[in-house]
């Protein structure tokens, strides 16, 4: 393994390291409602990627981005889903159901399965559609014991789903993505900072620390996000695609082992399910990974 893979595979972890411990910040902040929380992290990822961009040399790509009325079109749908992503994973560290947070997560993968079967037409092997299976057969079990959908859980599934799928059809860099999508949604952020009535929200009447850590919104955003793209420039995304079970990892032993929230049997199956559908996943891929090249004739 060569030095370039070693920075790689180092980058890569500690992006999602640090996805997996976001929610000790977020429940720092967790006395401000979850739209100003949401609000101050557009804000200061904009100031912070807009930096990025002009240090980088950037600014012609995102003008020219901008000029497209096509690519618009695909921003706001990308930006509407990233906001709603944030939203939901702040609502729901903040509201102690890390647990469905964790879920959601975990489950992603399998419903960006699901959807390339079921809008695309892809053809699953037997292991994703053993790893489908086990993915619908938590969803419904869930709903057979609560009586309800794991609403959280497939919030944050389906956003950041489709949000990966616009942004691979968009092909812009993440860097210049993120710029744009924090810049369509300032004028909301702005607007929500100033009508907000928690006194928390005003940077201009808070203590210094307090305003520090609403700052630290923008950083605890944007250096996972650097770093993975630092990762992805070293090493394949088949490689990175092992780490993203990280995360979720992370935040489930918070919700439990910190914040005590509830383990209860029921939660096991569902788990359970989820945890077999991506081992059947992980195997799959290894076993894919060992197989010798198919030889072709000169």
């Amino acid at each position: 393994m060569d030095q370039s893979t070693k920075t790689g595979l180092a980058y890569g972890i500690t992006a999602y390291v640090w996805w997996a411990i976001a929610p000790v910040y977020f429940k720092l902040v967790s006395d401000i409602g979850a739209m100003d929380i949401l609000s101050h992290r557009v804000l200061w990822s904009f100031v912070i990627v807009i930096a990025l961009i002009l240090v980088m040399g950037k600014l012609p790509v995102l003008i020219k981005v901008l000029r497209s009325p096509k690519s618009l079109v695909a921003l706001a749908a990308s930006t509407a889903l990233i906001a709603a992503n944030w939203g939901t994973f702040i609502y729901a560290v903040n509201s102690d159901q890390m647990l469905s947070a964790s879920l959601g997560y975990y489950i992603n993968p399998l419903i960006s399965i699901i959807i390339g079967m079921v809008f695309f037409k892809d053809r699953l092997d037997r292991a994703k559609q053993i790893a489908a299976a086990l993915c619908v057969a938590a969803v419904v079990f869930e709903v057979i014991q609560f009586g309800r959908l794991p609403w959280i859980a497939l919030a944050l599934a389906f956003t950041f789903a489709f949000y990966g799928l616009v942004r691979k059809k968009l092909a812009v860099d993440s860097f210049t993505g993120m710029a744009l999508e924090t810049l369509l949604m300032l004028p909301f952020a702005l607007m929500q900072l100033k009508w907000s009535s928690d006194p928390m929200s005003n940077m201009f009447a808070n203590d210094f620390w307090t305003n520090v850590l609403l700052f630290a919104a923008g950083p605890v955003t944007m250096v996972p996000l650097m770093l993975f793209a630092a990762a992805a420039n070293r090493v394949s995304l088949v490689t990175l695609g092992f780490f993203q079970y990280i995360g979720p990892s992370g935040i489930f032993l918070l919700a439990v082992f910190a914040y005590g929230e509830t383990f209860s049997p029921s939660k096991f199956i569902t788990f359970g399910l989820i945890w077999a559908a991506l081992l059947v996943l992980v195997f799959s891929s290894l076993r894919s990974m060992r197989k010798p090249p198919l030889k072709t004739d000169a």
